[in-house]
């Protein structure tokens, strides 16, 4: 058995298109030749037409048809002249004897001039001689005049339709099938890409060296959601390393209190913070990744107000003052004038608190330096800093990367998730803005960033 040939996306769309196209073109043209054929028959019987009621007038009027015919000429070589009366009877042929003739009263011809007044054929053969004829026929007062004109080379010139038009529609369906050719092909590559990329997505492989799609807006949106997928995945495979080291250490201390083993109540207690901390750490992860999800795929579905940023700082510093003296870090404010965004006030929040809290665990140091370096082309640009320790060089790239920490077990400890700087550099995006970050000269993290005064093109939650 011969083997089925497969075609690819590309082709299947490529001859699809290509089939409608010609089936459309061959249904125009045939339409068009037979359009234009009629026209100019149109165009033939005015003018015989004319002749007609031209000869009507004297024959009526003096009843004698070869006086009249004689003294005008024919428009048209080889024209013949026929008078019909209203019941079908030949009265006068100037070929041959009317009492030769049978009677015309069913021809389609005469048929329309009694209804209508005029009527015409395009092609007829005469039974009479045999000869292939152009009817035209017009009804007056008693009698209906015929002119009939035998198909010749002039006027079947004169007829035929136009073929360079048809020619000219011709190639150009040549040209955009061609075109329909290259970009049924840049389409059908681009989904089979996707569709690889689908599978490989869906049987867990990975993609970090996929082939990128071609730079152009086909390619542009199919990269984005390649991105986009990838992301996902990515935020799902972290997500589920993170989630194995709580959920393993609330199931242990679970079947530890569950085993009726003997423990002293120092030791229940112990195993019940350490579940109630672990609990605790996974609800904040939670509601972190969840944040993140948000402002990635609900952008234009989240409020914005203004926002007085000054407010936020205020708080901020107020919370500080009230940890404990081991704990406490300095906020200072070089704040010229008030900072006022339209934007949303929970990530606002969410920016300077995930920074103090990054200061407070990881720096080091005492004291949190907030300043706006300068506001023009309506934008805020803001340096966060703190005096701590600082992060190498080369980790620096990393920090913004989601569960990216540079002391796990330190941030495990603390209770990190792993996502308040990506939570910081999503918020700031969503505003606007863009952040970086460095090493200040005397020690420390130095964060700057920009924020939008105004989210333009945004749409109220729903």
């Amino acid at each position: 058995m011969a083997s089925v040939v497969k075609l690819s996306y590309h082709h299947k769309l490529f001859l699809l298109l290509l089939s409608f196209a010609w089936i459309m073109l061959i249904c125009f043209a045939v339409f068009q030749y037979y359009r234009e054929k009629e026209c100019k028959s149109d165009m033939l019987n005015a003018q015989l037409q004319a002749f007609n009621r031209h000869q009507l007038q004297p024959i009526e009027q003096e009843q004698d048809t070869t006086y009249i015919l004689n003294r005008h000429e024919m428009p048209f070589e080889g024209l013949r002249a026929t008078i019909i009366d209203f019941s079908g009877r030949v009265l006068y042929d100037d070929t041959l004897s009317p009492d030769s003739l049978d009677n015309h009263q069913n021809r389609s011809e005469i048929l329309q001039a009694m209804k209508h007044g005029s009527g015409y054929n395009i092609s007829r053969h005469s039974s009479s001689d045999g000869r292939l004829y152009f009817y035209s026929a017009t009804k007056g007062k008693n009698v209906i005049f015929r002119s009939a004109i035998p198909y010749s080379d002039s006027l079947n010139e004169l007829l035929k339709a136009d073929w360079a038009f048809l020619w000219t529609i011709f190639i150009f369906s040549i040209i955009m099938s061609f075109m329909a050719y290259i970009a049924t092909r840049r389409i059908g590559k681009t989904i089979e890409r996707l569709s690889l990329f689908a599978a490989k997505v869906e049987n867990g492989d990975r993609f970090d060296e996929y082939e990128p799609f071609p730079n152009d807006e086909l390619g542009a949106i199919s990269n984005h959601i390649v991105k986009l997928y990838a992301r996902k995945r990515q935020l799902t495979n972290d997500l589920n390393h993170e989630l194995k080291t709580p959920v393993a250490s609330i199931q242990i201390c679970l079947e530890t209190l569950l085993s009726n083993i003997e423990l002293s109540v120092e030791k229940r207690k112990e195993l019940l913070e350490r579940c109630c901390a672990n609990t605790d750490r996974l609800s904040r992860l939670l509601a972190d990744v969840s944040l993140i999800t948000r402002m990635e795929d609900g952008k234009h579905f989240i409020d914005s107000e203004n926002v007085i940023v000054d407010n936020i700082l205020c708080e901020i510093a107020s919370e500080l003052n009230d940890l404990p003296d081991d704990q406490k870090m300095t906020l200072h404010l070089d704040l010229p004038e008030p900072i006022i965004i339209q934007g949303n006030n929970a990530l606002l929040v969410s920016i300077f608190k995930n920074l103090t809290e990054n200061a407070l665990s990881y720096s080091g140091g005492k004291n949190i330096y907030i300043s706006l370096l300068s506001h023009n082309n309506g934008k805020y640009h803001i340096r966060f800093e703190d005096d701590g320790c600082g992060v190498d060089e080369d980790k620096l790239p990393h920090l913004f990367e989601r569960f990216y920490r540079v002391d796990k077990g330190r941030s495990r400890q603390r209770g990190g998730t792993g996502l308040g700087l990506s939570i910081v550099k999503h918020a700031i995006l969503f505003h606007g803005g863009t952040i970086g970050v460095s090493n200040r000269p005397e020690g420390g993290l130095r964060f700057d960033f920009s924020l939008s005064e105004k989210i333009l093109n945004k749409q109220k939650s729903i």
